[in-house]
């Protein structure tokens, strides 16, 4: 299960969507994975209008916004419950940047995935309102996890955002992974699709 970076917010077509965000998941397909991208309130084709807010803020706007990606995330599992070629036993969630931070939320909700893929995630700097708060979440994910981090990431800095939110996540020590680069807000693809590719071999087993 995907959950894109925030240029999803910006972009109307999901097609042209779909040329800019695959280079990021490409590789779990080649390797034999089915992926599923969901088309998230306020993102692609269910955009437009209003430019929807998905930086945290003190509004109940963005905290229904949450509430809507949180209610797209399960449905979309429900629907692939329904398809006889998945193995629902075996999901995980990737997520990039702002999908990535959602990791430290939806996952403490939704929680039939059985390995969770974080690409450049942090907590927010921003003040929420405590029910869309990530600190009020990440100590109820336990799903494995796997963060990969840039040491100069100027969005999530490590020693304010990314480290906290590795250490606040209720995942087992011997099942949190966190591997830093010395990069900005993006992660050498050699690296990605490595260390994507064990974890989830790991956690859902080699594809037969």
């Amino acid at each position: 299960m995907h959950f894109p970076g925030a240029g999803a917010v910006h972009m109307r077509s999901s097609a042209k969507g779909l040329l800019k965000y695959l280079p990021g998941f490409d590789f779990i397909i080649k390797s034999g994975r089915a992926v599923l991208f969901p088309i998230y309130k306020g993102t692609f084709e269910r955009g437009g209008g209003p430019k929807p807010i998905y930086w945290p803020n003190t509004s109940s706007t963005y905290r229904d916004n949450v509430i809507f990606w949180s209610r797209d995330l399960s449905r979309s599992i429900d629907y692939l419950e329904t398809r006889s070629d998945i193995n629902v036993s075996k999901l995980a969630y990737q997520g990039y940047s702002w999908g990535a931070a959602m990791g430290a939320l939806l996952p403490a909700i939704e929680t039939r995935f059985k390995a969770l893929v974080l690409i450049a995630p942090g907590f927010y700097l921003q003040e929420g309102l405590p029910e869309a708060d990530q600190v009020n979440f990440a100590p109820r994910v336990k799903t494995p996890v796997l963060m990969l981090n840039g040491r100069f990431d100027f969005i999530w800095p490590p020693g304010i955002s990314q480290e906290p939110m590795f250490r606040l996540l209720g995942t087992p020590a011997e099942n949190k992974r966190r591997v830093v680069y010395d990069t900005g807000h993006d992660i050498p693809r050699t690296e990605m699709i490595k260390e994507s590719l064990n974890w989830l071999d790991r956690y859902l087993g080699p594809v037969k």
